[in-house]
């Protein structure tokens, strides 16, 4: 079997540049990190940086080589991998001795896990015979966390050849899936975000780096983040009948979490597991069914029984006890911990300026804004110098940004080929056309702020790293956006690597808010604020909305009855506080019920 990190939580991708380079500082300790690599003129930013800091020559991938954005992207997965690798032999070959990469290694592990109760035998040993036994035993159990990889799914723009045809297979998440798959990495896991896209899922098939080369082991696992169990069944028969296996399905919740958020009808975070649990084995099942003859009829060896699959959680964690409970009532086999990395330099990478204002960050300063240019919204934090320049913009008669990236390209409202909605010239065309409509000052107000609330995400999110190493990313653009989750105000201290991980593990609390809600109220009150403010953007509702609305609100009270139920059977750390949260949730879901059947 494949080693597997020994810890239970991973980190998530965060952005472009927030966790661009996370393998490269965590995984020494077996820690798991994801990156994103849709953005390669960053990538080729940092290849120069770690090939100097690697003290390796550098030779420059251009624009103007073949294939050049999936060969940047598998040299410095490669690069990544040589790092990870040589760091992990300085620490299996470094003493045991207080303040070595080491004993931090050991001393960081979940106190349950098998490795480090041999690291406590071996520290309360005095017999030097046993202890040198236990020294080379702990040695060989050392082993890195895996380099993850994430593909935004919608983010898939065409590319064009010299001729301005269509380039086959050279689509931005294409080249990224090549990019990935001819790397050398191994232990390494895929994840694919945002939903379903055929084209990237049916490219796969080219690839036999997915394949199992013996029962539950693959050199590259295939991970997709999901909201419901619905959608994991979908995506996991997909490409069961393309013979790929997928080993984790990575719940996210739809609004407590940074980046882009995917609301569910209602759909609680609660029900949703507890849906996982009792459905994972017929879920494993019904993959196989469709896995097993896929493998067989293209010649490959089937197996007897389905590969493992893993269960894993993320969005809005923020202590022991939530973990546990995830861990304990839910089954999950492991936990997402995003946003509090942030302020964990030795995680992440975040501009000296952006991390302070994360630090000083309030419950009003994070906001759902639609300043995403894909049309979804977007949790974000004010005060950014992104925001800054996008207002300074406005102020000038200026609006939107350069765009230099084009990666988020899609609308083709004005123009044939497709442009960003954050672009200069979408907005200047887009604000002439509202002129000309005869609309309401309220409605002209709102769909001016509407169009001019976009930003440059591929810029703004790749900004921070290209600061923090003083590396040049785009001449002039220095503009940084941040996309933390709302559980960022209840952290305001930065921290070190062993200080968030005893905090995760119950050994330490770094968390600077004594009265947060509970995860769950959390994501709940999210909700809540989600369908009033969906109902009072709504004009002129139609029987259609009345009833969406109403599913929602019915949703979020079954949530609510599970949750009552879960504080029956499981003890909650303050369930007092916990049932008197769900019981004004549910007085005001009421009163929303009450409102809109008067209005229907």
């Amino acid at each position: 079997m494949q080693s597997t990190s020994p810890h239970t939580f991973h980190i998530p991708v965060m952005g472009i540049s927030y966790t661009i380079d996370s393998p490269i500082k965590v995984a020494c300790f077996g820690i798991n990190s994801a990156i994103s690599v849709i953005e390669d003129n960053i990538l080729e930013v940092m290849r120069k940086y770690y090939y100097q800091q690697n003290n390796e020559p550098y030779i420059a991938i251009t624009i103007k080589d073949e294939d050049y954005r999936a060969r940047r992207i598998t040299d410095y997965l490669n690069l990544m991998q040589r790092i990870v690798t040589s760091k992990m032999d300085k620490i299996k070959t470094s003493t045991f001795e207080a303040g070595s990469d080491l004993v931090k290694y050991f001393e960081m592990l979940p106190d349950t896990s098998m490795l480090k109760e041999k690291y406590h035998e071996w520290l309360f040993t005095s017999n030097p015979e046993k202890k040198g036994m236990l020294e080379n035993f702990l040695r060989k159990l050392v082993v890195p966390g895996s380099v993850e990889v994430n593909i935004m799914t919608k983010v898939d723009k065409e590319n064009l050849d010299k001729n301005k045809d269509i380039i086959e297979n050279g689509s931005d998440a294409l080249t990224a899936l090549k990019g990935y798959a001819k790397s050398e990495l191994t232990n390494s896991s895929l994840i694919f975000s945002a939903g379903m896209n055929p084209r990237l899922y049916n490219y796969m098939e080219s690839f036999s780096d997915f394949d199992a080369y013996q029962w539950g082991c693959f050199h590259k696992k295939v991970v997709i983040k999901v909201s419901d169990y619905r959608s994991a069944l979908i995506q996991g028969k997909y490409l069961a009948k393309k013979g790929i296996w997928v080993s984790e399905f990575r719940i996210e919740s739809g609004l407590n979490c940074g980046g882009h958020v995917f609301a569910t009808q209602g759909l609680l975070m609660g029900p949703i597991l507890q849906e996982f649990k009792e459905n994972k084995q017929e879920l494993q099942d019904s993959l196989f069914e469709l896995y097993n003859p896929a493998i067989i009829a293209k010649g490959k060896v089937g197996f007897s029984q389905p590969h493992p699959i893993k269960i894993t959680v993320q969005g809005g964690i923020g202590t022991n006890e939530e973990d546990n409970l995830l861990r304990d009532f839910y089954k999950v086999d492991g936990t997402g911990w995003g946003t509090p990395f942030l302020l964990c330099p030795e995680a992440t990478t975040v501009d000296e300026s952006t991390l302070k204002l994360l630090c000083q960050s309030k419950k009003k300063d994070v906001v759902r804004s639609k300043a995403s240019p894909l049309g979804v919204q977007f949790n974000y934090l004010k005060g950014t110098t992104a925001e800054k320049e996008r207002l300074d913009r406005i102020a000038k008669n200026k609006p939107g940004s350069p765009c230099t990236e084009k990666l988020l390209v899609s609308n083709t409202e004005f123009t044939k080929e497709p442009i960003c909605t954050a672009s200069s010239k979408y907005q200047k065309l887009k604000l002439e056309q509202l002129g000309t409509l005869n609309l309401s000052k309220e409605e002209l107000k709102r769909q001016r702020e509407d169009v001019l609330a976009k930003e440059c995400l591929c810029i703004g999110l790749s900004n921070s790293a290209a600061i923090n190493y003083d590396v040049p990313f785009l001449k002039k653009l220095t503009a940084v956006t941040i996309c933390p989750g709302p559980n960022i105000v209840n952290f305001s201290k930065v921290t070190g690597l062993r200080e968030m991980t005893d905090h995760i593990y119950g050994r330490k609390n770094v968390m600077q808010q004594p009265h947060r809600p509970m995860m769950f109220i959390a994501e709940l009150r999210l909700y809540i604020d989600y369908l009033k403010k969906e109902i009072k953007s709504t004009f002129s509702p139609t029987a259609r909305d009345f009833k969406g609305w109403e599913k929602f609100s019915a949703n979020l009270l079954d949530g609510i009855a599970h949750y009552y139920d879960l504080a029956t059977t499981y003890t909650l750390n303050n369930t007092e506080q916990f049932e008197h949260d769900l019981k004004e949730a549910q007085n005001e879901i009421l009163k929303i019920q009450e409102s809109q059947l008067q209005l229907g």
